[in-house]
């Protein structure tokens, strides 16, 4: 498989992980079934099957149950946990009688996060915590002293950071003294901001841009992963019904079945094969819960698009000419 940054601390780290928001049941207070149980035993073989050894968690997907029924499968089958690595996240609060929906990077709350990630994925030490989304009321010195804790305590090997920009990475990188080694985005050949504010350098156009200029550059140049939510488009390239849909992403998903069809592979495969083209060595993190689908992802590691396919499929779905 194609080198990528984790491969630093993780030497076998596979190059796209599988997302874990959608296992657990849904976004209630329903307890997860047996049914669940065996939905994810499933797609943890397909992820294997497919070499996929990267596994993506946040503590709020499906209100926790995402991690307590992986929990439950290592329980079952306690040997799969040396065949994963097993990233998670935390940060982000609910309504509650306290407050709105807020994000809380203080040091009780990371460090009380983190027990109830580990308790819930019967682990005993993270591989990786992710900080969800940017805390406008981060201080520093609190995080610094949590991720020391956490270092000190065993509980959790490496840190990284899902949503932020490239300053926000420098100065919460200013003060800690373990790197930073992943950054979660919202990439996709749908979601272009990624690829359009550096194309629009010096052009009036992009001004609605809402991804920051220098971001990719900065993971590249500080060795950190950048890993894409979202990756698939919601299958919008890949079978999802198109009435209704712009030229542009018709356009765009006949190219893909096209491409699918040259080089003898899933429409998923190519979808995420445009993305792992890029020279910052982007890691796709698919949202599927589906065992086939799963398989369909894995085939992106056997193609490897030219410059022009590269190009073809970015401005089919940009909808207009590069600058």
């Amino acid at each position: 498989m194609k080198s990528i940054p984790l491969s630093n601390y993780f030497p076998s780290v596979s190059s796209i992980g599988l997302g874990c928001m959608g296992f657990g049941g849904d976004w209630s207070a329903e307890p997860f079934t047996p049914a669940h149980i065996t939905e994810l035993h499933q797609a943890l073989d397909a992820a294997l099957e497919g070499n996929i050894n990267f596994i993506d968690h946040a503590d709020i997907y499906t209100l926790g149950k995402a991690e307590a029924v992986f929990g439950e499968v290592l329980k079952q089958r306690p040997e799969l946990r040396e065949q994963f690595v097993i990233q998670s996240k935390c940060g982000i609060k609910f309504d509650d009688d306290k407050g709105p929906a807020r994000y809380d990077f203080s040091k009780s709350w990371i460090t009380q996060s983190v027990e109830g990630i580990l308790a819930r994925l019967n682990i005993e030490q993270l591989d990786i915590l992710l900080l969800h989304r940017p805390d406008p009321l981060m201080e520093l010195d609190d995080v610094a002293e949590a991720f020391n804790q956490l270092i000190e305590q065993g509980k959790v090997k490496h840190f990284g950071v899902s949503n932020m920009h490239d300053y926000q990475m420098a100065y919460l990188q200013s003060g800690l003294q373990q790197p930073l080694v992943a950054n979660q985005l919202e990439m996709s050949l749908r979601n272009l901001d990624w690829l359009n504010e550096s194309v629009n350098a010096g052009m009036s156009s992009g001004t609605t841009n809402h991804f920051s200029p220098g971001i990719v550059e900065y993971c590249r140049s500080n060795n950190v992963q950048i890993q894409a939510w979202g990756c698939l488009a919601q299958g919008l390239f890949s079978g999802r019904n198109l009435d209704g849909q712009p030229e542009n992403v018709i356009a765009t998903a006949n190219l893909v079945a096209m491409m699918a069809a040259e080089f003898n592979v899933s429409k998923e495969a190519i979808v995420l094969a445009w993305l792992m083209r890029h020279p910052a060595n982007i890691q796709p993190i698919i949202g599927t819960t589906n065992p086939q689908r799963i398989q369909a992802c894995a085939q992106a590691t056997k193609v490897q698009l030219s410059r022009e396919q590269w190009y073809q499929l970015y401005v089919t779905s940009r909808g207009e000419r590069m600058p």
